[in-house]
């Protein structure tokens, strides 16, 4: 299942994430495992220290590189326009191909100033063909403004934490408004609470799936990329079995009704580690 971004791209609606999967080995196999049952999409990060691992799992994987959606992100510490552009280099270097589909700015770092020189510069990747997409991750309504006014090409998606417990509704009534995708990142609260919630396993069971993949279809149907991450070879397969069925209308409004606006990661107004 494919989404059309806004500058024409087609990308996979389910990706697999790679945050916290050990470089080296580790990564190398978890990429394999997910391209082998089926995931086109991979989303690295600089930050998560495996681009060389998921590059070299890409290329083992027998897979032509034109038909897989490579994602990554430049970290906090190379924020501004010429450290990022170095920082593209970089990552495209350890991954070990000659683009990427889409980069991503990670965090906004409000208190630094630097988001929008930093998007500056991915606007350059992408106008110098670098990079087919570009976007951003953990942005605000109040960064997606700012972006939209002092740069030229609007981002894609924005790559938030979303998972039913925190449902982002207001951003992404925005985001869509705007034509920008979102994007989940700890889709499944990162094995939170919410997998053991009385009415997601309830819905497991009534559909004979994992309360995951009722989960991760809880996000397709509303239109949201989702990007679960897991080095189980077992669960890696779970994860991308949710063609086969549709959660009922009834059934999505009860997941919707789950949100209770809580965070597991960071505020990005207050986020600035580097």
């Amino acid at each position: 299942m494919n989404v059309t971004l806004n500058n024409g791209l087609s990308m996979p609606q389910l990706g697999f994430g790679v945050f916290k999967v050990e470089d080296g080995q580790v990564a190398v196999d978890a990429v394999k495992k997910a391209i082998e049952v089926g995931y086109r999409s991979i989303d690295t990060a600089a930050i998560y220290q495996n681009e060389k691992g998921v590059g070299q799992g890409i290329r083992e994987s027998g897979v032509a590189r034109e038909d897989l959606f490579i994602t990554t992100k430049v970290w906090n510490s190379n924020q501004g326009y010429e450290q990022t552009l170095q920082a593209f280099d970089e990552s495209l270097e350890k991954l070990g191909l000659e683009y990427i589909d889409l980069y991503l700015v990670h965090w906004p770092m409000p208190k630094d100033d630097t988001y929008i020189d930093t998007y500056k510069a991915l606007e350059k990747l992408y106008e110098d063909g670098k990079v087919k997409a570009i976007g951003v991750c953990n942005f605000k309504i109040a960064h997606l403004e700012r972006l939209l006014q002092e740069c030229k090409i609007p981002p894609v998606l924005n790559q938030v934490e979303l998972h039913p417990y925190y449902a982002q509704v207001e951003l992404r009534e925005f985001c869509a408004k705007h034509n920008i995708f979102v994007e989940a990142w700890a889709p499944l609260m990162q094995g939170g609470d919410v997998l053991t919630n009385e009415q997601i396993t309830s819905l497991a069971q009534k559909y004979k799936k994992t309360p995951a993949q009722i989960i991760i279809r809880w996000h397709l149907q509303n239109n949201i990329i989702v990007i679960p991450k897991s080095s189980n070879p077992t669960r890696i397969e779970e994860n991308i079995g949710v063609f086969d069925f549709e959660l009922t209308t009834e059934d999505m409004a009860q997941i919707d009704a789950l949100n209770k606006n809580e965070r597991i990661g960071p505020d990005p107004d207050e986020f600035h580690v580097k």
